[in-house]
């Protein structure tokens, strides 16, 4: 099949009865896109930015019904926004109680197993490493060099001139993982038991830098989003490969 990457030239363009069946679309944008008289039946969204815009089917928009089933299916997921610290301890608490059952439920065999392109578990907790390690160690305690070398930085992260120096090439044994998880855990967990309003209301800097500014709060509930979204994603390709094993 075709592949068509880092293509602008379909901007604007119309497509009638032409068939999409089948097709995947990764790290593109589709914001203004307007189907009508479409089949859609089987048609898998995932969007991490779904809640900062809107999604109309048949005229409704369907974001805040997402929203409310997906902090159904996770409970404690709607503190990620909090803006207190007792909040923010509750949404870390409810989070990890959350991994430690998937990481618990998950047989070795499904460990370093993933769907297509996605992480496997093993990648995900790693990826979650480095995201404490940014986000607590980096721009909250300001260590000059916050990130441990197991860390999974993003797709596209050698791109755009990070220096991927610091990681290991070889990937670690799950074991190193672990532990090197729970410390990062434990971490999280004593920063948030004394954190202050005053704190969480201090500035920091973006740890992959721009413009923005954060504030201690924002960075830990970046943290959070981090901890849930990922969460959300491993335990679907879970699922499927269950199910999978199951045929």
């Amino acid at each position: 099949m075709t592949t068509y990457s880092g293509t602008q030239e379909f901007e604007g363009a119309t497509f009638v009865k032409a068939s999409f069946k089948g097709a995947t679309l990764r790290f593109s944008d589709v914001s203004g896109v307007t189907m009508r008289g479409v089949d859609v039946d089987g048609l898998d969204i995932d969007s991490h930015d779904l809640l900062f815009g809107s999604l109309l089917v048949n005229g409704v928009d369907v974001v805040p019904l997402v929203e409310a089933e997906l902090n159904r299916q996770f409970p404690g997921r709607e503190l990620r926004k909090a803006r207190t610290p007792e909040g923010l301890r509750g949404g870390w608490v409810a989070v990890q109680t959350a991994w430690q059952t998937t990481v618990a439920g998950t047989p070795p065999d499904l460990v370093d197993a993933h769907v297509e392109d996605e992480w496997s578990l093993a990648q995900t907790l790693r990826h979650l490493i480095l995201a404490t390690d940014a986000w607590l160690r980096g721009a909250i305690l300001r260590t000059q060099q916050p990130f441990h070398e197991i860390g999974q930085i993003f797709t596209g992260a050698d791109e755009m001139g990070f220096d991927m120096s610091i990681f290991r090439v070889d990937p670690p044994d799950y074991a190193e993982i672990l532990a090197v998880r729970a410390e990062r855990q434990r971490l999280v967990t004593d920063f948030l038991a004394t954190a202050t309003t005053e704190l969480l209301a201090e500035e920091r800097e973006n740890p992959w830098g721009g413009d923005w500014r954060p504030s201690v709060g924002d960075c830990i509930r970046v943290i959070l989003e981090e901890e849930w979204a990922h969460l959300r994603y491993i335990r679907r390709d879970l699922d499927r490969m269950r199910d999978a094993g199951t045929r």
